[in-house]
């Protein structure tokens, strides 16, 4: 069941229909300043504009993951935003909202989650082709259990890309559970 209010929310409460209020006291739980909006596309979600400047306005640090085929035009300011730019091989490619990368400054990142060879050699062009380099801190993310964390690692020490390698972290944890 997804959260009538946000699916980032949904980790935090269990799929219980909660107001922004209560799910901001929930979140106080667990002592962090630190907060990522995720899952699925949270700026689907209408009322997750409003938890992300709540957030802020509570003094988290607040990260947004978003899919990058929504406008992140009038994104609360102090939000990180972590822009997931869509290889071929998702099949989503052509949903990239490319006017997004005008939005993006240095303090967010631009993220490529990676299938195979040719998703890497997209995202090369695509990030030459966008002038992104010095835009923003780019990530390479391999697909998990399906492009070895080894290959790579190994394509961006031989292109000598100024990237960072990063896992896919709670799927290592938690595997493929959803809501969590």
């Amino acid at each position: 069941m997804r959260c009538k209010y946000c699916d980032t929310a949904y980790a935090f409460h269990g799929g219980k229909n909660m107001s922004l209020d209560e799910i901001l006291k929930d979140i106080s739980q667990y002592k962090t300043k630190y907060v990522t909006v995720t899952g699925g596309e949270p700026l689907a979600q209408k009322p997750c504009w409003e938890l992300l400047k709540k957030l802020c306005d509570n003094d988290y640090q607040v990260s947004l993951e978003t899919g990058g085929a929504l406008s992140i035009e009038g994104i609360d300011e102090r939000t990180k935003v972590i822009l997931d730019i869509k290889t071929p091989d998702s099949g989503e490619h052509l949903k990239n909202d490319r006017k997004n990368l005008a939005l993006i400054n240095n303090k967010d990142e631009i993220k490529f989650v990676l299938s195979s060879r040719e998703d890497y050699e997209w995202a090369k062009t695509f990030i030459k082709e966008e002038n992104l380099i010095d835009k923003a801190p780019i990530i390479f993310s391999p697909v998990y259990e399906n492009l070895s964390y080894e290959n790579l690692s190994e394509w961006i020490l031989e292109d000598n890309l100024t990237v960072r390698f990063q896992v896919q972290l709670h799927k290592i944890i938690w595997g493929e559970k959803k809501g969590v």
